[in-house]
């Protein structure tokens, strides 16, 4: 059976949104892919090749501003030498972002992934977990605890560093990476069965 190549492609001012992207690739390789993570806003040629050569490219980005940040937006624009030859077309994507309120319009961001995604022809991978902590049995310690579909959202609170990223929140970012790296599995053995 082929390994799944999964890239991270994200960019983290402080460091929390590097703790999320770190956990999706925790989750990627856990269930069996080969994962590469790469911060946009040092992004080489060999590391575009990377993601060239990958079954799913998961996008992160701190919220800033109601967006995805500055850095990853340059690195979305440069991508369009990509668009131009098709060469992320059928693709797997997914997204994440972290800001310092619960919800601090991290939707928009991972909608913006999503648009970012679908004009490479890629195809959109959702976090397939129900909200969690919105029941007087729930707790912030739930998985999807601030309640995304689209994506894994985490919140950090803005006086405290990297080490303050919600345990829920990590946990969260390991299962879409593992839902990723499973759905490349099984478009990987789709492709061959439809090229038999």
């Amino acid at each position: 059976m082929t390994t799944p190549v999964v890239s991270i492609a994200y960019h983290s001012g402080y460091g929390h949104t590097a703790v999320i992207a770190e956990a999706v690739r925790d989750g990627a390789a856990a269930a069996g892919a080969t994962v590469h993570l790469i911060k946009v806003d040092e992004i080489d040629d060999a590391q575009w090749e990377l993601l060239d050569g990958s079954d799913a490219i998961v996008f992160g980005s701190p919220t800033y501003m109601g967006t995805a940040s500055g850095a990853f937006h340059q690195f979305a624009e440069t991508s369009s030498k990509r668009w131009f030859t098709d060469a992320w077309k059928d693709k797997l994507a997914a997204g994440f972002s972290n800001s310092a309120s619960k919800s601090g319009d991290k939707l928009h961001t991972l909608q913006y992934f999503a648009t970012l995604a679908a004009q490479h022809g890629m195809h959109w991978v959702n976090l397939g977990l129900k909200p969690g902590w919105n029941s007087s049995e729930g707790s912030e310690h739930d998985l999807n605890r601030l309640g995304f579909s689209f994506g894994a959202a985490a919140q950090t609170n803005s006086d405290e560093g990297p080490e303050g990223v919600h345990k829920a929140d990590i946990a969260t970012a390991q299962h879409l990476g593992g839902r990723v790296a499973e759905t490349a599995r099984t478009f990987i053995a789709g492709r061959a069965a439809v090229a038999a």
